[in-house]
């Protein structure tokens, strides 16, 4: 395509699908941060407060579910944007169950009952699949792994 820098054109073809995986990352954290500031108001948690004071209590649950969210995205985008570079369409696809198992994790620690969270424990699955990827693409690009051709 005319007028694409040099850098775009030398990415796999399809790693588009990797960029629609991290932009629906961004949906999802934006979904978390509107659950947090609507339970803000429900139960009447006001800024800086991080936490209700009562233990256990339902606000602490989504608003841990978005913490941890963030906590791990970092790594989870460089997984998933890594990974995509060699693997762009298996990556995105694990990227996206990821995400799934993220909302599954909300919807499970929303409930109050911290124990349902791990309903997105599936979700680790995906993270081992992008590691590998990403382990993959160094050792191929070192050259300990020869590609075929």
């Amino acid at each position: 395509m005319a007028g694409m820098s040099k850098f775009v054109e030398s990415l796999p073809e399809d790693y588009g699908y990797v960029v629609l995986t991290g932009v629906g990352s961004v949906f999802v954290n934006m979904w978390m941060a509107i659950n947090v500031g609507r339970a803000r108001k429900q139960y009447e948690v006001k800024y800086p407060q991080l936490y209700h004071p009562e233990p256990n209590h339902v606000f602490n649950c989504i608003q841990r579910a978005h913490q941890n969210t963030l906590e791990g995205s970092s790594t989870f985008m460089f997984l998933l944007l890594t990974s995509g570079l060699q693997y762009p369409k298996c990556s995105a696809a694990a990227g996206a169950v990821c995400l799934v198992a993220r909302i599954a994790y909300a919807m499970g620690y929303y409930t109050g009952d911290p124990e349902k969270r791990r309903w997105g424990g599936f979700g680790h699955i995906s993270e081992l699949v992008l590691l590998g990827g990403v382990v993959s693409l160094a050792f191929h690009q070192l050259g300990w792994w020869p590609c075929k051709k």
